[in-house]
């Protein structure tokens, strides 16, 4: 049936007034809903980072399943995941297209420079506020060109992760504990963020605290033979060996030291970075029990999430249960990227707004499994350093489901953490 031109008029106005309409709506809806997008390492070299991940963003997304209240209104809470592939190119790549395309509102990252840095540099230069934790905080703050004494150049972004002092009381504590060593130091560091600040500012502080140390300089990411390196820590006869190298590499290392005659050499044997998680040692075999690290999260320590109100051990207890896979270490860690991430979005006038959220960065105080965090407190604005514990992993007891345990060897970091057992030799 022909249609007028008076009735085709008044057709097109109550369709344009009808998409006039559904715009409102969807923007109306749109404000009431804020994006975060979550960035971590889920494959590739750094996986064993984002072990737990999916059991992290399922317990998240479960607490703010009814939405959340800031500024006087409700807001619902949408959690963008993304995996970097341990690439951190392609962790630079997500978060502008989070940012982009998906226009999140807030970001989190989390687990090591290579994840960390590209997506805070990302956020920084798109004016996004973002939280990242899973690193030094000197690797993420000065490696990404902050200067020391001056002010911070960072207006965007924050981060919470353990530092060269936290580093360093906890090692020497432990070095000078009940195993006895010449106090030579075997020091294998990477050449990368990590490896470039504890080569600047670790070092020193070792060699000031009395221990001689024996560094052959930096070795690039993939190494295959470390033949020279293990022959000059022979010949200086290190009884002490400390590194901080992505997991791949140490694997690499370790084995060619025990074929080499080193492993039965070394004393105390400290690895940063790699061998923080049961499936990395588990990995090298005869090789893994008595490795010694250190812990920014175990179930022993006395703090829970304010967002779940799981207690540390109730943390570990469920995942275990639910995964059937041990705990691991960014498990505490990230629940308190969450934990730290939700309680700014309550805590701003305005969590829509990027400079809201941002002001709430910046005074944040907020309970997490890994302690008390408080950016008021930091050693610079934008950064607020975790503790360690020191910790050995040892050959699980009888009767256990899985093959070790971390225990806590010592405290001087954090008094609190109660002390699970006593340091024994590598070797011995």
């Amino acid at each position: 049936m022909p249609v007028s031109r008076r009735g085709f008029v008044k057709t097109a106005v109550a369709g344009a007034g009808a998409l006039v309409l559904s715009g409102r709506i969807a923007r109306a809806q749109a404000s009431d809903v804020i994006k975060v997008g979550f960035i971590s390492p889920r494959t590739g070299a750094l996986a064993g980072f984002g072990e737990p991940n999916s059991f992290v963003l399922d317990l998240a997304r479960k607490a703010v399943s009814g939405g959340i209240s800031a500024g006087g209104k409700t807001y619902k809470i949408e959690i963008l995941d993304r995996d970097t592939q341990s690439d951190p190119s392609r962790a630079g790549q997500l978060a502008k297209a989070l940012i982009n395309s998906d226009g999140v509102d807030f970001m989190l990252t989390t687990s090591t420079p290579e994840t960390v840095n590209p997506v805070s540099d990302a956020c920084e230069a798109a004016g996004v506020p973002c939280l990242s934790t899973g690193m030094p905080w000197e690797s993420w703050y000065f490696g990404r060109g902050a200067k020391p004494g001056e002010p911070s150049p960072f207006h965007w972004t924050y981060h919470f992760g353990f530092g060269v002092a936290n580093f360093s009381k906890a090692y020497i504590s432990q070095w000078n504990g009940p195993v006895k060593t010449n106090k030579r130091v075997a020091f294998l560091m990477p050449n990368d963020a990590d490896g470039n600040s504890l080569r600047t500012i670790f070092k020193p502080i070792l060699e000031k605290a009395g221990f001689t140390v024996i560094d052959p300089g930096g070795y690039e990411d993939g190494t295959t033979d470390y033949t020279a390196q293990i022959t000059k820590f022979k010949t200086e006869n290190c009884e002490i060996f400390t590194t901080g190298p992505i997991p791949p590499d140490f694997a690499v290392f370790w084995r060619q030291a025990a074929q080499q005659g080193y492993t039965r050499m070394v004393k105390i044997a400290q690895i940063a970075k790699t061998c923080l998680f049961p499936s990395q040692v588990e990995a090298l075999g005869s090789l893994g029990p008595k490795l010694a690290t250190v812990a920014f999260w175990h179930p022993t320590f006395p703090y829970k999430s304010s967002l779940t109100g799981l207690t540390s051990q109730q943390l570990a207890d469920k995942y275990e249960k639910d995964t059937g896979r041990q705990w691991n270490q960014m498990l505490g860690d990230n629940v308190g990227l969450i934990d730290a991430g939700i309680a700014a979005l309550k805590s701003s006038d305005n969590p829509k707004s990027h400079q809201s959220i941002a002001k709430a960065l910046s005074t944040l105080k907020v309970m997490t499994p890994v302690g008390q965090l408080d950016w008021t407190k930091g050693p610079v604005p934008n950064a607020y350093p975790m503790v360690f514990a020191g910790t050995q992993w040892v050959n699980a007891k009888p009767g256990s489901k899985f093959k070790l345990d971390m225990v806590v060897t010592d405290n001087a970091d954090d008094p609190n953490i109660p002390i699970g057992a006593k340091l024994v030799p590598y070797n011995g």
